[in-house]
């Protein structure tokens, strides 16, 4: 029976290289839950190109909308804080949405720094053609519904704690 050892021979001196120090695995890429959080992220970035296609929406668009079927008009700051998005990048978003005619925005009345926006009837038509889109993403990763819905729980939790740690230290 043969052994082998977890060394590894470094190709620059030809010796082998110590044995690994734990807290070195810890840093390894494939041990980062934060990677493995952004990788599955653009993995659906390219998923949402492909199901999105005939909707003529982009991903960021279509959680736009998302927010808009659900909640119907509202501020474009509390849009953002559904979306976790600043004004910086949500305000070319949401021009782009209202020169496709989805959305319009308006300044409010009462101040002159808030817009509101809305769905135009396009807009709130284009929810029957994205009706499908939901599942097709579930589909596409391989898990079933209930599988699904615990991984979506689980990483809203983590949300919620990386938020809180993030307050404290605030």
């Amino acid at each position: 029976m043969s052994h082998q050892s977890d060394r590894t021979t470094d190709p620059t001196t030809g010796g082998t290289d110590p044995e690994p120090h734990p807290a070195d695995e810890l840093l390894r890429l494939d041990r980062q839950l934060c990677f493995s959080l952004h990788a599955a992220s653009r993995a659906f970035d390219g998923l949402y190109r492909r199901v999105l296609s005939d909707t003529g929406l982009t991903y960021p668009q279509y959680l736009a909308m998302l927010v808009l079927w659900e909640h119907g008009e509202m501020p474009v700051k509390r849009l953002g804080e559904f979306l976790r998005l600043d004004s910086g990048t949500l305000s070319p978003l949401l021009k782009r949405m209202q020169t496709a005619g989805l959305v319009q925005r308006e300044r409010s009345a009462h101040d002159e720094r808030s817009v509101t926006v809305r769905l135009t009837a396009e807009g709130a038509a284009l929810k029957e053609r994205a009706q499908g889109v939901p599942l097709k993403a579930i589909e596409a990763s391989g898990l079933g519904l209930a599988e699904a819905v615990d991984l979506q729980a689980r990483v809203q939790r983590l949300t919620a704690a990386l938020d809180a740690a993030l307050a404290e230290e605030a």
